[in-house]
Order: C-alpha cells, then sequence, then structure tokens
C-alpha cells in the first residue's frame, strides 16, 4: 500500500498499528504542531485524525467538526458513483445511502466552551467493508463496499480528504461560517426528525448560524451548541 500524499499545509504519521486518535491527542499535548494528520488504513476501517491549533474560543473552533465532515462528504462524492448519497448527522455521524458508515469525533483539551483550546483533534473513523456480520443483520448499519464503493482506493480517499478538508478550513477562515453552513446545511440529515442529544430530545428543527442544534419539545425550542459534542482528549 503506497504512503498518501497530501497538501503541503498538511504532515502525515502513519499510527503504525495505535489508535490513531489518541496517539493523534498525546501528540497535541505534547505540542505537536497543527496540520498533522495521523492515519491507520486497514483492510476494513479507514481512520485519521487532524491536529489543529484554535486561535479562537472552543464554542468557535467547534466548527472544526463542520469543516471535516463537509470535506469527507465531498471527497466521498468525488470518488464515489453518481448514485451514492453521502450525508452528515448533526452529531457526527456519517451517513452513505442512509446507512450508518462511520463517525467524526471531536477532542480537545478542555470543555469549557469560552475557553480557546491549547489544541483540538477531529478524528474520522469510516467502515470500508464488513468482515463479520450479513447485510441483513444490521440494516442500518453499512460500509462502502456494501453502498457499491469497492473501487475507491482508501489510500486516494485520504488523500482526497486531506485536499477537500482543507479547501474548507481556509473558507472558513478567510468567509467565516456562512459558506461553510450554507455547504452544511444541505447535507445535514434528520432534519424534521425526532432526536436526543447532550440530555435533550426533541424534534430537529435544523441549526442556528454557529451549527447549534435547534430542538423543539412543544413548544420550547432548544439550542444545543456545537462544542456539547467536544469530548476531552484521552
Amino acid at each position: 500500500m503506497s504512503e498518501p500524499q497530501f497538501p503541503p499545509l498538511l504532515t502525515g504519521l502513519d499510527a503504525e498499528g495505535r489508535d490513531p486518535f489518541v496517539l493523534a491527542c498525546e501528540m497535541a499535548e505534547a505540542g505537536c504542531d497543527a496540520g498533522t494528520v495521523v492515519h491507520s488504513v486497514q483492510a476494513d476501517r479507514l481512520r485519521a485524525a487532524v491536529i489543529f491549533a484554535p486561535e479562537v474560543p472552543l464554542a468557535e473552533a467547534a466548527a472544526m467538526l463542520v469543516v471535516c465532515g463537509v470535506g469527507l462528504q465531498n471527497a466521498l462524492g468525488a470518488l464515489a458513483p453518481p448514485e451514492v448519497a453521502v450525508h452528515l448527522q448533526w452529531d457526527g455521524r456519517v451517513r452513505v445511502n442512509g446507512g450508518s458508515c462511520g463517525a467524526l469525533t471531536l477532542f480537545a483539551n478542555t470543555l469549557n466552551p469560552d475557553e480557546i483550546p491549547g489544541w483540538l483533534v477531529v478524528g474520522v473513523d469510516l467502515a470500508l467493508i464488513r468482515l463479520v456480520e450479513a447485510p441483513g443483520d444490521t440494516p442500518d448499519v453499512t460500509s462502502l463496499y456494501d453502498e457499491g464503493c469497492a473501487e475507491i482506493d482508501p489510500v486516494g480517499l485520504l488523500e482526497a480528504y486531506a485536499r477537500h478538508m482543507l479547501v474548507w478550513l481556509n473558507r472558513w477562515s478567510d468567509e467565516g461560517n456562512r459558506p461553510l453552513h450554507a455547504e452544511w446545511s444541505g447535507l445535514v440529515w434528520g432534519v424534521n426528525e425526532a432526536a436526543e442529544v447532550a440530555g435533550r430530545a426533541g424534534t430537529f428543527m435544523g441549526t442556528d448560524e454557529r451549527f447549534g442544534m435547534l430542538l423543539r419539545d412543544g413548544d420550547t425550542t432548544h439550542l444545543v451548541p456545537l462544542a456539547a459534542l467536544v469530548e476531552e482528549g484521552p
């Protein structure tokens, strides 16, 4: 398997059998440079963790989950057959033709939304093929292979993800949330459906301008900020 090639602002590092999310968080805590992509390509899954060094409070920096999600969707959209639909759940899960095919996870060294994180890591875990159960056993879970994407080279997908992510990172840095929100809003899964997140339940009505989830419970609409999805780094 060839080594992935990344754009000049990004540096790749093979996790070499370790969990790339844990390794990326450890490296970030030790002062590793932002732009490092720790990756692991296995027979059944593709995992990658990108290290960021935010200059804004966590409430704003949490947008990196959206930046990476849109980058991944754009990469899959470019490489997958045209009939394959890729959507993003608000909580980070990735839907391919309606089935759950992986997830993005956000880690930081603080959970305080008003604090500027010392580092932030976005992890991507994508199912390439299911090695055990048959598709009918778990109808809501799928893989790229099950959805007709067997021809996608996982290393090529990782490279495309990095390129598209970087494009959206630059747009977000230059133009703010508006263009990113416009792109993401057309990809969000489950609007007008029941949802439960961060201890609240209701009907998912969409998001505010900072990507916060709007949950309607009866006559009351609750806002769940995107930073509620942040996990403290291992």
